[in-house]
């Protein structure tokens, strides 16, 4: 059978389908409250795919992923606080225009331009994805290696405001990855006699603790009052889309592959995209002035490239096995516990999965609009669950997840070591994404460098030698003198001014 007609089978199987629908539910939940994010709803979902096949495992997270980025827009638009941190760049924008009395305008535009971008987003995904792993099929250690050292490179520039922060949480996520016996030597490194430490750290245990846990503790020592709704009744959320649509074509395609651009960038996410996106859309608009009052601009392109940056970060996932984001980290853990190991040859080996999972993608952006359309009516009742009640409901679900993935007590202790690990990082403006890259890829990182030592017979040069590797390196070494040379700029214009 044709792998496509094989993959359709996959995902119109009625159990992936119920998986679908409840994924999407779940993630609108999550992604509608502030302080739960996008990625702590795939942490959470983690240990409930463990029971799984492949496809509905990799749909849940696909699915749930995409509504909660878009569902964080609700309370960002009402409240003025964002329920994901990819719904803060024009949280302000939002909320101006709803004290303004255009709530169904700008809940309506948030919607309907996330399914757009989420849609040019995946197309990309399925075009760009099998083309660039006929590329990677000629890749050997050297190439990886420095694709590996540029992703960790453009993680620390993209997820820091600070570069020393955000190098020093980068490093914190290497030297997790040195645990173990997983290494050229199988010399056990860092396991301080422990049995489980063998084969390093699990890393779902330590995404939950960084992301889920680490909430919980913010909650339990946050001050923050009750939160109020600037509206609680909306008309026709619909209304004036498709006149937006006309008014603002080339921002709606330049969010959207601008945010599949960025997404496909180690590190950078969804969130990041939304920044970028909005600060774009300023640039380029014929009235910047109007910018921060109420202007719905802004939002319908970094709306279309918060959720097209989720198809972006897909596609070095899936080609090369290197996470766009940390959303796409956790899928990775979740790929190699299904045996979908991420790589070129995935396309080969395993093509009508790779499809199914492109197939789920357009399901959930189309999803996303009747969905979407009953999440922005009953936010009222999804912001009066107490928070006192939810989050111990959450630690429970995340410590039996940290519990199953290997039936280890030891496992609960890494989640909430982790957990208060990612809550004082975030309390001292440390970066968490980078924490997560370094340990998904210094596995990755060692390997490559090791092999491709040996086979260079120690010729450091032999890593500029191949076309590929030499431009990855030179890319990656020109990347590095950037903050010199703008420091150095910068103090020669403080000497002459």
């Amino acid at each position: 059978m044709d792998p496509v007609q094989t993959a359709f089978a996959l995902v119109l199987d009625p159990y992936v389908l119920v998986v679908i629908l409840a994924s999407a539910f779940y993630g609108l939940f999550i992604g509608a409250i502030p302080g739960l994010t996008a990625t702590m709803a795939t942490a959470l979902l983690v240990p409930v795919t463990f029971f799984m096949p492949p496809i509905p495992a990799v749909a849940a997270i696909v699915t749930a992923t995409a509504m909660a980025i878009f569902s964080g827009d609700i309370p960002g638009a009402l409240m003025r606080i964002p329920g994901t941190p990819a719904s803060a760049a024009y949280a302000d924008e939002a909320y101006a225009m709803t004290k303004k009395g255009q709530a169904e305008l700008v809940l309506g535009a948030g919607l309907v331009f996330s399914v757009i971008g989420g849609l040019i987003g995946t197309t990309i995904l399925v075009f760009a994805a099998p083309s660039l792993a006929e590329v990677a099929l000629k890749f050997s250690s050297f190439e990886y290696f420095w694709l590996v050292v540029l992703g960790l490179t453009c993680a620390i520039f993209i997820a820091s405001d600070n570069l020393a922060k955000g190098f020093a949480s980068l490093t914190l996520g290497l030297l997790v990855a040195t645990v173990g016996m997983e290494n050229p030597a199988a010399f056990p490194r860092y396991t301080f006699d422990r049995p489980e430490l063998a084969g390093g750290i699990t890393l779902i245990p330590m995404l939950v603790g960084l992301f889920a846990v680490s909430e919980i503790l913010r909650f339990a020592v946050s001050t923050a009052p009750t939160l109020k709704l600037e509206q609680d009744r909306f008309g026709s959320i619909f209304r004036g889309q498709w006149k937006l649509l006309k008014q603002y074509p080339m921002a709606t395609v330049r969010g959207s592959l601008l945010g599949t651009a960025v997404g496909a960038l180690p590190g950078a996410g969804a969130d990041i995209a939304a920044w970028i996106s909005y600060a774009v859309s300023k640039k380029f608009s014929k009235t910047p002035e109007k910018f921060g009052t109420g202007h719905v601009e802004g939002i319908v392109e970094s709306g279309a490239a918060n959720n097209s940056a989720l198809s972006g970060a897909w596609i070095p996932a899936l080609v090369f096995g290197i996470p766009g984001d940390s959303i796409t980290a956790i899928a990775i853990g979740v790929l190699y516990l299904k045996n979908m190991n991420p790589g070129p040859t995935i396309f080969m080996e395993n093509p009508q999965n790779i499809y199914a999972v492109f197939i789920v993608f357009f399901i959930a952006q189309l999803l996303m609009l009747p969905l979407g359309w009953i999440a922005i009516k009953t936010y009222k009742q999804v912001l009066e669950v107490p928070r006192n009640v939810l989050m111990p409901l959450i630690l429970l679900f995340c410590t039996v997840g940290a519990f199953a993935i290997n039936n280890s007590v030891f496992d609960i202790g890494v989640m909430l070591a982790f957990g208060v690990l990612g809550w004082l990082l975030e309390a001292n403006r440390f970066p968490v994404a980078p924490v997560i890259l370094g340990a998904v890829l210094g596995h990755m990182l060692e390997e490559n460098f090791i092999t491709s030592m040996i086979k260079a017979d120690g010729n450091v040069w032999s890593f500029f030698q191949r076309p590929i590797a030499g431009t990855l390196g030179v890319l990656t070494l020109l990347l590095w003198m950037v903050p010199i040379v703008l420091r150095l700029s910068k103090k020669g214009r403080v000497a002459h001014g």
